[in-house]
C-alpha cells in the first residue's frame, strides 16, 4: 500500500510552495543570545521576593511571585480549565484527560532546548512562570490545592492519569518524590494512575527505581530529537544546553529494567529536520524493547530558538502518525515499509484495505501518550492544541469525525474512492 507521493529524492512542493516535508538543512536554530546579568537564575524575581497568594495566572503586567515546587505546580491551561481553576472552553472538547503537573522554580529550567518556550536563554525576556509551554500559558498553583480538588471529586474526577513533569533544576528530583508522595497519601494510584515525564540528565538508576516502588505506573523520556546528530543541536552543545543523547538512553533503558513492558516510553517530536525513516526505525526499536513512542507535531514555539521555523507539513506528519500506530498496535515492522530516497514513507507494508480500515478508525491521528481508560491505543494524555491551532489540528484530542477523515485522507494522499 503506497501513500500515493513519488520516489524522487528532491522535496516536494506544494501547491503553495512549501515542501512536504521539513529537511536537516532549513531547521536550524538561532544561537541563544546573552542573558543580562540581573536576570540569570531567575535574579529578577528573587531580588523582588514577591511571596505568592494562591494561584497565579500568568499575567506579564504583574510582578512574578517567587514559587517553587513543591509547594507549588504548574498546569496546563486546558488542566487548569477541568479543574475549575480558571474559565475558559476547549474546541470541540470538554475537558482533558491528563492532569499535567509541571515543576517550577524562579531559576526556571536550567536547559535550553531549541524548541522550547521553557528554555533558559527566555530569562532575557521572560519570568520562568510566565513562559509559554507547548503553546499555551502554565498557572502556577499549591499542589495542597490541586489535591484537594481531585480527592474531593474521588471516582467522579475527569482525570484518567497523572503526570508529574520534571525540569533540569537541581532540586527536581527530590522535589518529584514530594509531589509523588503527597498525591498518593490523597488520591490511590489505582483510580488515576501516575506517569512521570522525566529528565535524565539529572537522575540515576536508582531514582527511576524509587519512583516505581512509591507509586508511579508509567515512566518517559523525552529523547524528542530522533537522531543522536538532531538532539546535539537542539538540546546539546549545539544550544549550549546540558543534555546527551547517552544518557538519555540509559535512563530510557533503566525504565525498560525497572518499570517492565508497557510501562515505559519516549516522546518524539517530527519535523525538526529528521526523515520520516529516521522517525519510524526510532518508533520500531522503542516497540523492540517493549516501549512505546509518544509523538508531538513540531509547533515554532513563541519565544523559543525555532520560532522562526516552518511547522511540520501535514502531509509528513499525517504519514508518520501512520507508521507510528501501525507499528505499536497492529504489529507492522519498519523493515517491511519502503521509504523513498529522502525518507518519506511509500509502502507501509500491509494490504490496501488494512490501512483504508486503519485510517478510518481514526485513532492514528489522535494525540499520542500514556493510556488512559477507554482502551490502550487512545491517550489519557490528549494535550488539546498542544502541538497545532484548533484550524489546523495535527493531533487529535478527540475522536475525529468524517468530515475530519476526509481531510486526513486528502492530507496522506490516499482520498477515498
Amino acid at each position: 500500500m503506497t501513500c500515493m507521493k513519488p520516489e524522487g529524492a528532491e522535496p516536494i512542493a506544494t501547491a503553495k510552495g512549501a515542501l512536504d516535508y521539513n529537511p536537516f538543512d532549513a531547521m536550524q536554530p538561532r544561537a541563544p543570545a546573552a542573558i543580562p546579568a540581573e536576570a540569570r537564575n531567575g535574579g529578577r524575581v528573587k531580588t523582588a521576593n514577591r511571596s505568592p497568594q494562591g494561584v497565579y495566572l500568568p499575567n506579564y503586567n504583574i510582578l512574578t511571585p517567587q514559587m517553587r515546587s513543591p509547594e507549588y505546580v504548574q498546569l496546563s491551561t486546558a488542566a487548569a480549565i477541568t479543574l475549575g481553576i480558571m474559565p475558559g472552553r476547549m474546541h470541540r472538547c470538554g475537558c482533558t484527560r491528563c492532569l499535567n503537573l509541571l515543576l517550577t522554580y524562579p531559576e526556571g529550567c536550567r536547559a535550553n532546548c531549541a524548541y522550547c518556550g521553557l528554555a533558559r536563554h527566555r530569562e532575557a525576556e521572560r519570568n520562568y512562570a510566565d513562559r509559554n509551554f507547548i503553546r499555551v500559558d502554565w498557572p502556577a498553583v499549591p499542589m495542597a490545592q490541586v489535591a484537594d480538588i481531585v480527592a474531593k471529586d474521588g471516582a467522579a474526577s475527569p482525570f484518567h492519569r497523572m503526570c508529574i513533569s520534571m525540569i533540569t533544576h537541581p532540586d527536581s528530583d527530590a522535589d518529584t518524590v514530594a509531589v509523588l508522595k503527597q498525591w498518593t497519601s490523597r488520591i490511590d494510584p489505582a483510580a488515576i494512575p501516575v506517569s512521570i515525564l522525566s529528565n535524565p540528565t539529572t537522575m540515576t538508576r536508582a531514582d527511576v527505581a524509587r519512583l516505581k516502588d512509591l507509586g508511579a505506573y508509567i515512566f518517559t523520556v523525552a529523547l524528542d530529537a530522533a537522531t543522536p546528530e538532531l538532539f546535539e543541536r537542539t538540546r546539546g552543545k549545539g544550544v549550549q544546553s546540558p543534555h546527551g543523547w547517552r544518557k538519555y538512553w540509559e535512563i530510557l533503558e533503566d525504565a525498560r529494567d525497572i518499570f517492565g513492558p508497557e510501562k515505559f516510553g519516549a516522546h518524539i517530536i517530527v519535523g525538526m529536520g529528521e526523515s520520516e525513516a529516521d522517525v519510524l526505525h526510532l518508533v520500531q526499536r522503542l516497540r523492540d524493547m517493549g516501549g512505546h513512542s509518544h509523538m508531538f507535531c513540531f509547533f515554532p514555539e513563541k519565544g523559543s530558538l525555532m520560532d522562526h521555523l516552518p511547522a511540520t507539513p501535514r502531509d509528513q506528519w499525517r504519514r508518520v502518525q501512520l507508521g507510528r500506530y501501525v507499528i505499536d498496535y497492529c504489529g507492522a515492522r519498519v523493515e517491511a515499509m519502503r521509504f523513498d530516497e529522502s525518507g518519506r514513507v511509500v509502502d507501509y507494508g500491509l494490504g490496501q484495505s488494512e490501512i483504508g480500515a486503519i485510517i478510518d478508525t481514526g485513532i492514528a491521528f489522535r494525540t499520542s501518550g500514556c493510556p488512559g481508560k477507554f482502551a490502550e491505543d487512545i491517550s489519557a494524555c490528549d494535550r488539546p492544541y498542544g502541538d497545532s491551532p484548533p484550524s489546523d489540528i495535527a493531533s487529535f484530542p478527540f475522536q475525529p469525525n468524517k468530515t475530519d477523515l476526509r481531510k486526513i485522507r486528502r492530507q496522506l494522499g490516499m482520498p477515498k474512492t
